[in-house]
């Protein structure tokens, strides 16, 4: 089973819209990254977002590429300063989940499930990126299996 972590697309301003909803470019860049995603053909069982305005905007376009077995979905504990060792005790891992939230806390979620350690920074995300975390069978942790950016350099 796979985890896919993608921290969401570039927002607009608050001045702009006070939910910080997706930009035009955060827009472009979620869907041509979902698309690639599509193209290699990664499947998704369910997308499950924070619920703030961004993290559904692109929960929603990366849904609209890769067409999850179940609706998306909304979780608490996933805002940014959430508690990442509480949210992953609930985690089901039975199945491929892509989470679309924000940072720190998606880099804490994967410092934990790589290294056991919420406080490493193992990957540096970028918005629109997703990250493949899945199990090796021959250590307890997660790995990092891929990971799709935006920007390359």
């Amino acid at each position: 089973m796979a985890l896919y972590v993608v921290q969401h697309g570039k927002s607009l301003p608050k001045a702009d819209d006070p939910e910080k909803g997706l930009s035009e470019e955060g827009i472009r860049e979620t869907e041509r990254i979902a698309n690639v995603a599509r193209g290699y053909g990664v499947t998704v069982s369910v997308i499950v977002h924070s619920g703030k305005k961004r993290a559904r905007q692109t929960a929603e376009r990366m849904g609209a590429a890769l067409c999850p077995d179940q609706e998306i979905q909304t979780r608490s504990g996933m805002n940014p300063l959430d508690d990442v060792a509480a949210f992953v005790r609930d985690l089901p891992l039975d199945q491929n989940i892509m989470l679309v939230g924000h940072l720190p806390f998606l880099e804490k979620l994967i410092g934990l499930l790589v290294c056991s350690d919420a406080t490493r920074t193992v990957f540096k995300l970028q918005n629109s990126g997703i990250v493949c975390l899945d199990e090796a069978s021959d250590i307890d942790n997660a790995v990092i299996r891929w990971a799709l950016m935006p920007n390359v350099g």
